[in-house]
């Protein structure tokens, strides 16, 4: 006779197995609180095209307010001065912490006030965000930061 909160499985050997409900219940639950904490994750990363618009090369010329080497992407937060005279804060893509290691970025690659030069790509919604391509540092390096995304032919990268 079976009890209460077991389920009964007839197998293919002719044996019968009982297992507990609570198993089966407690699977279900890490089964759905594990999808559910990637989903955030899953949702947050998106591809360069689904964002940036390659058709719409941008170049910032500005002094480092943050820079976040950070996952999914780092970002690099940069004020710009306008044509009008005044000020404009952008939000700056680039490629994730274990991209920008091997390229030889450290969180200290970049400190508030230095100025940067940062060539790369606009928002599709027309915010002041951009994903970079390359970034040319204070001390005059050039250095690339895209994205597995960034479009070959990359405003000062070479197609090789």
């Amino acid at each position: 006779m079976l009890g209460i909160g077991t389920t009964h499985e007839h197998n293919t050997d002719g044996r019968d197995k009982i297992t507990p409900v609570t198993a089966i219940l407690r699977t279900s639950v890490f089964a759905i609180v594990a999808l559910a904490s990637n989903a955030a994750t899953a949702a947050a990363h998106h591809s360069f095209a689904a964002e940036f618009d390659f058709q719409k090369p941008v170049t910032l010329k500005g002094a480092v307010v943050q820079w976040e080497m950070i996952n999914p992407h780092g970002w690099i937060t940069i004020d710009v001065r306008a044509e009008d005279g005044k000020t404009v804060r952008w939000m700056v893509e680039t490629s994730n912490p274990n991209g920008l290691m091997r390229l030889g970025w450290t969180k200290r690659s970049l400190k508030p006030g230095d100025e940067i030069t940062v060539e790369g790509y606009k928002a599709k919604d027309g915010s002041n965000t951009a994903n970079a391509a390359t970034v040319t540092l204070a001390d005059g390096r050039k250095v690339f930061a895209g994205s597995s995304g960034t479009p070959a032919g990359t405003p000062g990268t070479s197609d090789k």
